[in-house]
């Protein structure tokens, strides 16, 4: 998981020092990974307990 973490504080220190395009850019894409993993947690949730109740 180093590596995920590393990644993301480059993009952090990267967006520091871009365009506000840049920033925005960045900003953007992480809202959109903070999305994906809560719709996805969702899904798995729903899943489990559909599991539960269908047994």
């Amino acid at each position: 998981m180093d590596y995920g973490i590393d990644t993301i504080f480059k993009l952090v220190t990267d967006m520091t020092h871009s365009t506000l395009p840049g920033t925005i850019g960045v900003s953007l894409i992480f809202i959109y990974l903070v999305w994906m993993v809560t719709m996805a947690g969702i899904r798995i949730h729903n899943n489990i307990k559909n599991e539960h109740d269908h047994h």
